[in-house]
């Protein structure tokens, strides 16, 4: 996609985006997203066109830091629960609760035991939040290996980038398969039909935000909504059931 026909479709989407913060405003809704995914895989870069330019008073990201020794002795979704958006407020999450089903299981950063009581615990979780009138989106973005491999070397070389590489982004490719072992396991135990997973298919960085962003908006409803604006591409946004779980393990 050109540069000028992206800016163009994106600028039509952020507009409906904004119409859709006021509504939210006005009604005291509560409106939560997480972004989980490979590393380098635009979870930065996808919530940047989504926030661009919506009222920050009314918007918040969230992306929280190695817990602290207090945290780590709490329950486990102690320290996310303050993160939550209150009415009339949209909280992003790159990255979220789910660390502990990807990086924490994948790095040893949490013992067996604590990753099979989160895969028991969060579906409880999730259903309270929902039950509490919460408008809640998982958005998993995926990448290719290959892709992969491309952007950490680009982050290695480019000075505006080099923030972004940390020691467990440079042993992403050599754990691709325990990674991918991971998404698979979270995908088939917490993909509820209440809170389910929508994956973003984002070799494409382009493509990945605006279609993120169309099937986004395409769920909720809002005055002055687009329907036409918001037809996102089948290929690139998957949304999680049955078989396509299946599909993930061969």
């Amino acid at each position: 996609m050109k540069k000028k026909e992206y800016n163009k479709e994106l600028y039509h989407l952020q507009v409906q985006l904004v119409k859709f913060q006021k509504h939210l405003i006005e009604k005291d809704k509560k409106v939560c997203v997480i972004f989980e995914g490979r590393d380098t895989a635009g979870k930065d870069g996808i919530i940047k066109r989504f926030t661009e330019h919506l009222s920050s008073r009314d918007s918040r990201t969230v992306a929280l830091g190695v817990p602290s020794d207090i945290e780590k002795k709490s329950w486990y979704f102690q320290r996310y629960v303050p993160q939550l958006p209150h009415g009339g407020e949209i909280v992003f999450f790159n990255r979220s609760w789910y660390n502990r089903a990807g990086v924490e299981k994948v790095m040893h950063f949490c013992t067996p035991k604590q990753h099979k009581l989160f895969l028991e615990e969060v579906g409880n979780f999730e259903h309270l939040l929902v039950s509490s009138d919460m408008v809640f989106f998982k958005f998993y973005l995926d990448i290719s290996k290959k892709e992969q491999e491309r952007r950490l070397k680009s982050r290695k070389v480019d000075p505006l980038k080099q923030w972004k590489l940390s020691p467990i982004d440079q042993k992403a490719s050599s754990l691709w398969d325990a990674y991918t072992e991971a998404r698979n396991e979270m995908f088939l135990k917490t993909n509820f039909a209440f809170a389910p997973w929508v994956v973003i298919h984002s070799d494409d960085k382009k493509e990945a935000r605006l279609n993120g962003i169309k099937y986004f908006l395409s769920k909720v409803d809002y005055p002055g909504k687009d329907d036409k604006l918001l037809v996102f591409d089948n290929d690139v946004i998957l949304q999680m059931d049955s078989e396509n779980i299946k599909r993930c393990y061969h």
